[in-house]
């Protein structure tokens, strides 16, 4: 039984983060076309990458290995956890950005700018599928809480899952309503961490010489993902949204510096 209700402030909340992850990639693509003249085809190559090599493939590899005894042990001890799914992410999404910078995009090594506009699609479906999505259904749960009509279906959830399920329900009435407004700024930060990444990986893809940023991008996005679980477990959000705003600007400093280099050689 769910007692209380979602206030209508954490609704408008949830409704708020929503339209800013959708706004977000459509903005972004806007802006790099008229700043760069930059290919639309690097906008839908990276999110589809993203898609295809986050969300497919590396989802594969997690069933594999998390499914496993070996996995099992893992999951019991947060480092080997947290290094392993750091690993895994950057391996991943990091390969599937430098293979499509290398050959699906290849005609459009001429403008640098798709380096940014690759990395508007890859964040910006990131934001939209996984914060935008996560609002419109908490949205309708909320809904069904408020209206009292979700106590039938919670009648057909399996009893091992039932409780599970309760918890994540009386999560959204309990919440409070800004903290549905914390997606935004975590969206924001990883947007600008996908941006930098992209700089990284296209250079790297497209000027001899600088095949060594693929790798610095694998393990700055090892150590990002790794570093928000860790922290996560043994600090308070806002330290942890700090330590990813430091990895983050660290990035971009990088980036931004291989961005200069290669500009100026150019």
């Amino acid at each position: 039984m769910i007692e209380g209700s979602v206030s209508t402030l954490s609704m408008l909340c949830m409704g708020i983060s929503a339209v800013v992850s959708f706004a977000l990639p459509v903005v972004l693509y806007l802006f790099f076309r008229k700043r760069f003249g930059a290919s639309g085809k690097a906008f839908w190559t990276g999110a589809a990458v993203f898609v295809l090599f986050a969300l497919v493939l590396e989802r594969f590899l997690h069933q594999a290995v998390l499914g496993s005894t070996a996995g099992e042990r893992m999951q019991n001890n947060i480092w080997l956890y947290a290094l392993y799914g750091g690993l895994a992410a950057g391996i991943f999404e990091e390969t599937g950005r430098f293979l499509a910078m290398r050959v699906v995009l290849k005609k459009e090594w001429a403008n640098d700018g798709n380096a940014l506009m690759y990395g508007a699609g890859h964040g910006g479906a990131e934001a939209a599928l996984l914060l935008g999505l996560t609002m419109i259904s908490n949205l309708a749960l909320s809904v069904m809480i408020n209206t009292g009509s979700l106590e039938s279906i919670l009648k057909t959830v399996p009893a091992e899952a039932l409780d599970q399920a309760q918890t994540q329900l009386r999560a959204l009435v309990e919440t409070q309503p800004t903290d549905f407004l914390l997606g935004i700024v975590e969206r924001l930060i990883a947007v600008t961490f996908h941006l930098a990444l992209s700089v990284l990986v296209w250079f790297s893809a497209t000027k001899k010489g600088s095949i060594w940023l693929y790798p610095l991008a694998i393990l700055l996005h090892a150590l990002m993902d790794a570093a928000a679980v860790i922290v996560s477990k043994y600090a308070s959000i806002l330290l942890t949204e700090c330590t990813i705003a430091l990895i983050t600007l660290l990035t971009v400093l990088l980036a931004r510096a291989a961005w200069k280099r290669h500009r100026a050689i150019d």
